[in-house]
């Protein structure tokens, strides 16, 4: 099966609601015409806005959706919804309470399962940066490296690279610091990976980019990515 993540630096249904590029790109990759997606809002700590704007962007008609709470009691295994899914989306939040969560509750063990089954992994801002080995994140206020994230791709990762005026320089920071390189997002920009291989950088807006950002030499070394318009 064909491992796949879809990681958005911004953008999706949470943040352009009347812009469908990047959420039809991924429900896309299923090859079905109603993929069922689950919606994981741990994050934001279930919250219940959120969760209301994702079954309103995911109608009947688009996909089959349901989303996992994990701040209040729920009926039946979390392990069985998740691995019964084509898509499981992350929304954005706190970065680093969402791992604790997942942790305690086995969620990060299955989401590696639900990989390696060839689910669809994706998410936004959080939701973008949690499947990297480390990231640069304001879980914990202002923006700190955070370097116990799931792993499942090498790296570290940057969301909001162009919409928040200290992601640029924090993360540079964080790289001269001893956080390992990786990849930066602009808002609508989106990195789809195939395994841990980068297949391609895609957006919903035309001049949002994708980067690659290494520490060479000392210095800091940022490539800018081909990034495919998907509109």
């Amino acid at each position: 099966m064909t491992k796949r993540i879809v990681a958005l630096g911004g953008g999706g249904f949470s943040m352009e609601p009347r812009n469908t590029l990047l959420d039809d790109f991924i429900l896309g990759l299923t090859g079905r015409d109603r993929p069922r997606v689950c919606f994981l809002p741990t994050p934001s700590g279930d919250s219940s806005q959120y969760i209301t704007n994702f079954y309103g962007s995911f109608p009947p008609a688009r996909a089959v959706a349901t989303h996992l709470p994990l701040f209040t009691r729920r009926p039946g295994e979390p392990r069985d919804l998740l691995l019964d899914q084509d898509v499981i989306y992350v929304g954005g939040g706190n970065t680093a309470n969402a791992l604790l969560v997942w942790r305690l509750h086995g969620i990060d063990k299955v989401l590696r399962e639900a990989w390696e089954r060839g689910i669809v992994l994706c998410g936004v801002s959080a939701g973008m940066i949690c499947w990297f080995e480390g990231s640069c994140t304001d879980s914990f206020g202002p923006l700190a490296a955070l370097r116990d994230g799931l792993g499942f791709l090498p790296g570290s990762a940057c969301p909001h690279y162009d919409a928040e005026i200290d992601r640029r320089p924090r993360y540079h920071e964080m790289l001269r610091a001893g956080l390992a390189g990786g990849h930066a997002a602009d808002d609508g920009a989106a990195l789809h990976f195939e395994g841990t291989t980068l297949r391609e950088a895609i957006s919903s807006r035309p001049n949002a980019k994708a980067y690659r950002v290494e520490l060479v030499d000392g210095k800091i070394v940022e490539r800018e990515l081909p990034t495919r318009f998907l509109g």
